[in-house]
């Protein structure tokens, strides 16, 4: 008990910056310094988790903002950069990319859900294939993403602020667990940018402003889209004048960063499908 206490202490004035914030302790197994790099880095998202991990005890203290993400969520992340912990296996193939001083042993006994492997058919594995859950998942995000394009386009802001109220709705809506494995280490990363740029374009009818945080959104959107493999072919174009970029479903340029001004400025710089 004191060993903890003193993990707790060590970290409680990392996360001053953490609103709404819950502590918890989880066991999970490593080896050494670089898996402590590894794990805490993983599981850290600024302002809204922080991961302090012990190689001695293998416990972590983990404090996070219980309206942005939960334990659950963090453990996943570390496993499936190698880690396991009591409640989720790391995926064979990557533990088995780790260095060989990190190749802790693999004794964890998971009461929860499994990342990758290991499961009996009837439970749901996340990294499935199953196209339609994916489908359902991600396609309201890329549809809703190309309406506030268009409402861009039209130098339409009250439009344009609707739209990207919608996008939020569509990330908040998606389960994480059930995207497939590439899909879920790319939402990891982009999630969080994704939630504050919508946002911040639906706070404002201005379009200038709004225009000026579209081109990050559109970065993580083209990075899901890639992974997600659209049916239909997404074509990812380039604005030369602003130096911005932009996702279509439409080869012919309509650029969202002047609408009327400049519409047809830009080109398609990669097709994706």
């Amino acid at each position: 008990m004191t060993l903890l206490v003193a993990i707790l202490l060590s970290f409680t004035n990392s996360f001053a910056q953490i609103k709404n914030v819950i502590s918890e302790t989880a066991k999970i197994y490593g080896n050494c310094s670089m898996c402590k790099t590894k794990i805490e880095k993983a599981g850290n998202q600024k302002n809204v988790s922080k991961v302090t991990w012990d190689a001695d005890s293998q416990l972590a203290a983990v404090a996070y903002d219980l309206k942005k993400t939960n334990l659950d969520e963090i453990l996943k992340r570390i496993a499936f950069v190698g880690y396991d912990s009591d409640k989720f296996l790391a995926p064979n193939a990557t533990y088995s990319k780790l260095p060989g001083c990190c190749q802790y042993d693999r004794v964890a006994k998971v009461s929860e859900k499994i990342i990758q492997g290991n499961l009996p058919a009837k439970e749901v594995k996340i990294g499935t294939n199953n196209s339609t859950i994916n489908e359902n998942q991600l396609n309201p995000i890329f549809e809703n993403y190309f309406l506030l394009k268009d409402a861009l386009v039209k130098t339409n802001g009250k439009e344009a602020a609707e739209k990207a109220k919608i996008v939020l709705t569509s990330i908040s809506a998606v389960k994480m667990e059930i995207l497939k494995t590439d899909e879920h280490m790319v939402w990891i990363k982009v999630n969080q940018n994704l939630i504050n740029d919508a946002k911040t374009i639906s706070e404002t009818q201005d379009v200038e402003k709004q225009r000026s945080v579209f081109n990050s959104l559109s970065k993580g959107i083209y990075e899901l889209i890639k992974v997600s493999k659209p049916t239909e072919a997404v074509y990812y174009q380039y604005c030369p004048m602003k130096k911005m970029n932009w996702l279509s479903k439409e080869n012919t340029i309509k650029n969202p960063y002047y609408g009327s001004q400049m519409l047809t400025c830009g080109s398609v710089v990669e097709t994706i499908k």
